[in-house]
């Protein structure tokens, strides 16, 4: 199997929007070819660990609310294209998501982190949750079969942080200065959501190359 490194924070909307387009791809592979995992990067280090309020951050961001209405308006548009609905309007607070990525990180590469970083997109975009919250992410954890009391633990903990903070550097050395980014076979960085059609050319690419070796 090929390497697929996700780089990306959960409130991202083109991160969710990146995933999308490439589980379309990856529902119509006859296989799966990719050995997926999410990797952190922080879209906000330097958020207060309490997160802030969102309109005081979409302000502060964009100038005022019209500069935020006309940039998500279009963000909601595409992601409309994509089968997606984004409710905007239920998120409260902007959280601080280091500690979002120490429970992906928990979850261990595969199936069950590609999951958990889906649940973290929904419970934020569509249900309006602080995924900064320690009670959401347990929760979160637990609906992808982790033990949300363990999980609860140890976010009371350090456990991670460093581990974080040094893969989000790492991130950044490589160049990668927005998300999402993948890294196919730790060789080829591709920046942005990237439409279905572009995996599934990837997908029958590193499969013919696969069918050649064995052969």
């Amino acid at each position: 199997m090929v390497t697929l490194t996700i780089i990306s924070d959960p409130i991202c909307p083109w991160c969710l929007i990146g995933k999308t387009r490439l589980d379309a791809a990856l529902a119509q592979a006859p296989a799966q070819p990719f050995a997926i995992r999410w990797r952190p990067f922080q879209l906000n280090p330097d958020m207060p660990p309490q997160g802030m309020d969102r309109r005081a951050y979409l302000e502060a961001k964009f100038g005022g609310p019209s500069g935020a209405v006309r940039v998500y308006g279009a963000i909601a548009e595409t992601a409309a294209q994509d089968g997606l609905t984004l409710d905007f309007a239920r998120i409260a607070r902007t959280p601080n998501t280091l500690d979002a990525h120490r429970v992906l990180a928990w979850a261990g590469d595969g199936a069950r982190q590609h999951a958990l970083a889906q649940a973290l997109f929904e419970r934020y975009f569509q249900h309006g949750q602080d995924i900064g919250d320690h009670a959401v992410l347990a929760q979160a954890a637990a609906s992808v079969g982790m033990d949300g009391a363990a999980v609860a633990a140890r976010l009371a903990t350090g456990e991670g942080r460093a581990e974080t903070l040094a893969q989000d550097a790492q991130a950044r050395a490589m160049g990668v200065t927005g998300v999402p980014a993948f890294v196919i076979a730790d060789r080829h960085l591709v920046s942005g959501a990237q439409p279905s059609d572009f995996w599934l050319r990837a997908i029958d690419a590193f499969g013919r190359a696969a069918a050649l070796q064995e052969g």
